[in-house]
């Protein structure tokens, strides 16, 4: 995954750092993160509920996979899992865990908007907080991508933040309308609702953040917290499939 820096936006080296040392400088902004906000150290909600739904169908890529929880999730259920992430040091961690768990998993260091290396054909993607970490020109790239390697009739499940997010973040939120025109060709929308995606992050970690930064005052006092106090953060579940 290679992401242009627009001056606040995460870059691939970016996530390489955060996940080798713990803690990273994101982007041009200067914003000091040591969590990853994303590693809740088990697969995400809106995954499980999907396996539960019977939504899952294998072969399935996890599209940015990052420590792997949900690919090591699906494949304890018995799914064929490919789990795809352009930062070495956490592929290297999944693969470590899949060994440990006695897990079949294909962990692959790849780009995901060209996908080159991967193996297809794929029967459901899962896209968990990806998708609004690229740029449009990547994101163009990242989706076609995904059409050429998946099967026709093939679901692509995405989670990304929605233009509910408190602004200032260094990510591309998307409106419903963005994500409409993004899989207006080649996929058929099943699926667009409001949800909201857990994290590692807490109010206090938010405010630390601000106070090592060049970022905007963040309001984040609107934001739902789970029953450990971390935060919830507004996405979009998305459901298509690929024509």
């Amino acid at each position: 995954m290679a992401e242009k820096d627009n001056g606040t936006a995460v870059r691939t080296h970016d996530f390489e750092e955060l996940y080798r040392d713990g803690k990273a400088t994101l982007g041009a902004a200067g914003a000091t993160l040591d969590v990853v906000p994303w590693d809740i150290q088990a697969p995400q909600p809106i995954v499980v509920e999907l396996e539960q739904a019977g939504e899952i169908i294998g072969p399935v890529l996890d599209a940015g996979c990052g420590l792997g929880e949900n690919a090591l999730f699906l494949a304890e259920r018995g799914y064929r899992v490919t789990g795809i992430d352009a930062a070495s040091t956490a592929i290297e961690e999944d693969q470590r865990k899949a060994r440990e768990r006695g897990l079949q998993v294909e962990f692959v260091v790849a780009d995901a908007t060209t996908l080159d290396g991967v193996e297809g054909p794929f029967r459901t993607v899962v896209d968990s907080a990806l998708l609004h970490c690229l740029d449009e020109e990547s994101r163009r790239s990242y989706v076609s991508a995904l059409h050429a390697i998946c099967e026709p009739g093939a679901r692509l499940h995405v989670m990304c933040f929605s233009d509910a997010m408190p602004a200032g973040l260094p990510i591309h939120p998307h409106t419903e309308a963005q994500l409409r025109a993004t899989f207006s060709d080649g996929w058929t929308i099943h699926r667009l609702q409001r949800r909201v995606y857990n994290t590692a992050l807490t109010h206090e970690e938010i405010h630390g953040l601000l106070e090592r930064s060049a970022l905007s005052a963040l309001d984040t006092s609107s934001l739902e917290t789970d029953d450990m106090g971390r935060l919830l953060m507004p996405i979009w579940q998305l459901t298509v499939e690929r024509i």
